[in-house]
């Protein structure tokens, strides 16, 4: 780690004087890639295991099965105002985490990255003060910059997830 617990490698992606929409997006990213980073070299069956008693879903498949789901809904339903069409339902609201076993983590890790890469154009071709069209529980209308902070904040929270589960697996640690 550099001064002030900054890792190098996102210092070396982010010029210190860089406009605040090359900052935010790099800084989500590099959040994107750590998850990834994280599940090279897991096999398709440790990508399966829930390790922790108190979290059942809490798989390294459903944790990014997860993170593309919930970049799903805040850009395409929250800030498109698109229909809603993930795989969640009131009753069963962990529905992508539960359904993440039923897919090689390949596939995932590829769709993920697929839609990563729409969504960075989606951001580049908008302003981050423009409003979403949809709303969030409190029926306010956020703005792209809240969204992309957001993003940044649950990827790098599940991120810890990912960090304890690989440890668990096979002891790796870091990434």
């Amino acid at each position: 780690m550099a001064a002030g617990g900054v890792d190098p490698k996102l210092l070396a992606l982010v010029p210190l004087r860089a406009s605040q929409i090359t900052q935010l997006t790099t800084f989500l990213d590099y959040a994107r890639d750590t998850a990834r980073a994280k599940c090279d070299g897991v096999s398709a069956e440790n990508a399966r295991k829930a390790l922790l008693p108190g979290s059942p879903l809490m798989t390294m498949s459903g944790v990014i099965n997860h993170l593309r789901w919930v970049e799903y809904y805040w850009f395409q339903v929250v800030f498109l105002g698109e229909e809603d069409r993930a795989p969640m339902t009131d009753e069963d609201p962990d529905r992508e985490m539960r359904i993440a076993v039923d897919f090689p983590l390949t596939q995932l890790l590829d769709e993920y990255a697929e839609q990563s890469a729409r969504y960075r154009e989606l951001v580049a071709g908008n302003d981050l003060d423009k409003q979403a069209e949809g709303t969030i529980r409190n029926g306010l209308h956020v703005d792209l910059r809240w969204i992309l902070l957001h993003l940044t904040e649950e990827t790098a929270r599940h991120n810890g997830h990912l960090d304890i589960l690989r440890e668990m697996l096979d002891g790796t640690t870091g990434g």
